[in-house]
């Protein structure tokens, strides 16, 4: 049995993969994560980004624009969370395109970074959250760091997260992702159930 959490947190869980399907390594993760966590007493939102229809940003005037309903409301579930998980798989070097236009619209001016002219440089608007990046991959996760300097994960844990306030951010690397072995699987899902319940 799991124990409550000493401390409840609001946790947005965002799974990133295009494809939602509940077999795919990115949602069972998910599933993971949320079932530790509100098993220990935390309040879990999930996305999954695949069942969205979002376009990417194409102009400086779409990023300045005033965002859809559905974008205001993610936007929102933002701004609520004291905690957010991030689960992407790596394609190509780098996130999805779909998870990557769920960034641009969510992460405007205005909720996570200050508009330029309000202020001496950009300004992150969400400090005082933790976030965990989790990426999944076909390479082994140490050829991922070593080789490419984890380069697909660092420019959304850094290059999205840490500037708009985030702190602490972890990291954690699941590779290779169409492995034989079914017990890599379980133990990645432990693991997940494990830092749900930690809400880390």
């Amino acid at each position: 049995m799991t124990a409550k959490a000493k401390t409840p947190r609001h946790i947005l869980l965002i799974n990133g993969h295009p494809d939602p399907r509940p077999d795919r390594l990115c949602s069972a993760l998910a599933g993971a994560y949320g079932e530790g966590a509100s098993a220990a007493g935390h309040t879990v939102r999930r996305v999954d980004v695949g069942a969205l229809d979002l376009a990417p940003i194409s102009s400086q005037a779409d990023f300045m624009a005033e965002a859809s309903p559905v974008v205001a409301e993610l936007q929102q579930a933002l701004r609520d969370c004291d905690h957010l998980v991030l689960i992407y798989p790596l394609w190509l070097g780098a996130p999805p395109a779909a998870f990557k236009a769920f960034l641009e619209q969510v992460f405007r001016y205005g909720v996570a970074l200050s508009a330029p002219g309000t202020g001496k440089g950009l300004k992150g608007l969400l400090a005082g959250r933790s976030a965990r990046v989790i990426v999944t991959m076909g390479m082994p996760a140490f050829v991922f760091r070593l080789v490419f300097f984890a380069h697909g994960l660092k420019c959304v844990s850094r290059g999205v997260l840490w500037v708009s306030g985030f702190g602490p951010i972890r990291e954690t690397a699941f590779g290779p992702a169409e492995g034989r072995d079914p017990r890599q699987r379980l133990q990645w899902l432990a693991r997940m159930r494990r830092l749900g319940a930690a809400a880390a």
